[in-house]
């Protein structure tokens, strides 16, 4: 066991766990952000997917202690805590019916979101190529694919930076 300092969500955290520890558990146990799900355990299915650092990276594959300096984000940090009003990535999920059950959903919007912040205008093959880690075992793909193009004609990166500064 170890005191790791983790900053999740723009929040600065300490906890006491193996460093060796998945971070989709320490989120999940440790943290109480249940948006993070946790599937496969192997990196294939993309459920557990969190920006660190920006990028779109699978919780379960990356180790508590190995992220100690990173700027992790989890799907809770997407609703305004203030105003509890959705981000626009999730708005266009919900007008596009990108999803069914859910439990793959966190892992979609990470994904897309981290896609948008590098590339505001994706073609189809780029969209397909940055969730090409993600599955969804409920809906074709379409849905989905529709719902990361709708976002990327709401969601403006530097819009987003501005407000977060605000």
């Amino acid at each position: 066991m170890a005191e790791l300092s983790l900053t999740v969500n723009g929040e600065d955290h300490t906890v006491d766990v193996d460093p060796a520890k998945p971070l989709a558990d320490v989120l999940r146990d440790e943290l109480g952000l249940p948006g993070t799900k946790q599937s496969c355990s192997t990196g294939i299915c993309g459920a557990c997917t969190v920006r660190i650092d920006g990028e779109a990276r699978k919780s379960c594959l990356h180790m508590a202690g190995a992220v100690e300096d990173a700027d992790i984000r989890t799907v809770e940090d997407l609703v305004d805590g203030e105003t509890n009003e959705l981000h626009p990535v999730q708005e266009a999920f919900l007008e596009e019916f990108s999803f069914q059950c859910g439990f793959c959903t966190p892992g979609f919007l990470n994904s897309t979101l981290s896609l948008l912040d590098e590339n505001p205008n994706p073609t189809e093959e780029e969209i397909k190529d940055a969730l090409h880690g993600n599955i969804c075992r409920c809906t074709g793909y379409v849905a989905i694919l529709e719902g990361v193009k709708a976002a990327a004609e709401k969601y403006d990166p530097e819009t987003e930076v501005e407000a977060a500064g605000d």
